[in-house]
């Protein structure tokens, strides 16, 4: 295969949505007319998505359910991808243009990282999904909202970081704990409750699955623990070892404890 060649004035640089560009290839999402937007009702949307600060990192977490109007169109959509060996992106919206927004931020760091021979600075790949929004602002106004978090270790400041994200490409660092979807006004309120300075990877895994379970409880587009498939949260940690994905059984036993010690308050 031939690599293309371009002029010093063409060359898309570091930039592989320029890359796409500058090859004549376009991304079809941003291209929506009126007839689209009349048959968007029945398209699946991911729900809750939260990242928790910890000692050494930081936990991110997604339900596993994604609706359709009113109908649960999956049962177990993953909501939770790392973007790169120390960061992570975790997607609620409209699901489809999600997790192509999720491939091509992959693709692009991925990119930059060959042509200029170093990765992205954390805050440089959080500017990154920032232009992504933009691109797709007129899609979103079609009703294909993407709304992502973006979290990572920043080995230059030896810790943890955590960024919001509006439909227009705002971009907003927490401090301590994120989240977005339709019920994170629920997993949000766990999560400032329980938050603590001092929390360490368990403690924070604990808070993670909590919120998740208070949002599935009031918000009926975010899924909880469904205990007869064996369905549980996706969870995954971010340190100076990089991404990791929490296994589902140590998900399970730690949701079943939970589920004991909400039980036991109640009797």
């Amino acid at each position: 295969m031939t690599l293309p060649l371009f002029t010093p004035s063409e060359d898309p640089g570091p930039s592989f949505v320029g890359l796409l560009g500058q090859l004549g290839i376009d991304r079809a999402d941003t291209h929506l007319g009126p007839s689209t937007a009349q048959g968007l009702e029945g398209l699946a949307h991911g729900t809750t998505v939260l990242a928790v600060r910890f000692n050494d990192g930081v936990v991110m977490a997604g339900d596993r359910r994604a609706t359709s109007g009113h109908l649960i169109s999956h049962h177990a959509i993953e909501k939770v991808f790392p973007a790169d060996s120390r960061s992570g992106v975790a997607i609620a919206g409209a699901a489809g243009p999600a997790m192509e927004m999720v491939r091509l931020f992959q693709l692009q760091l991925e990119h930059y990282e060959k042509v200029e021979g170093n990765p992205l600075s954390l805050e440089g790949k959080a500017n990154q999904l920032t232009l992504m929004l933009k691109s797709h602002l007129p899609a979103a106004m079609m009703g294909l909202a993407v709304v992502p978090l973006f979290a990572g270790f920043d080995e230059y400041l030896n810790r943890g970081r955590l960024f919001q994200f509006d439909i227009t490409g705002g971009r907003y660092e927490e401090l301590d704990h994120a989240a977005t979807g339709s019920g994170s006004i629920h997993a949000t309120t766990v999560m400032k409750l329980r938050f603590d300075e001092g929390l360490d990877t368990a403690g924070a895994l604990d808070i993670a699955i909590e919120a998740l379970f208070q949002a599935a409880d009031e918000d009926s587009a975010t899924g909880g623990p469904d205990m007869v498939r064996g369905i549980f949260p996706v969870m995954a940690t971010i340190t100076a070892d990089g991404f990791e994905r929490v296994s589902e059984e140590d998900v399970a036993e730690r949701t079943t404890l939970l589920l004991e010690r909400l039980t036991g308050r109640r009797r």
